[in-house]
């Protein structure tokens, strides 16, 4: 699993989604890469996620929250639910 933050330098919700998605990364022991989208890697993945506006966050393939800031405790959330599948599809196979 990998947390993926979409920063822009002028974006000023973009300091804390980094804070939040580095300490639940950190807390689930999962990967965080941030994006700062005013550079060409950051933008072509931005673009290969349909990101156009800061701050965004990608949990794996899925965009979480676009545009705006998500509470630390809504992203565990989002981070939980998709653990448990993991367990829940490794248990049954």
């Amino acid at each position: 699993m990998e947390l993926k933050v979409f920063t822009l330098p002028t974006c000023s919700g973009c300091p804390m989604a980094k804070t939040i998605a580095l300490e639940v990364a950190k807390k689930y022991r999962v990967a965080c890469k941030v994006l700062d989208m005013a550079t060409k890697e950051g933008l072509d993945e931005g673009l290969a996620y349909q990101v156009m506006s800061a701050p965004s966050i990608a949990i794996d393939e899925d965009i979480i929250v676009r545009g705006h800031l998500i509470s630390k405790k809504k992203l565990e959330e989002e981070v939980e639910k998709r653990l448990e599948k993991w367990k829940t599809r490794g248990s049954s196979e």
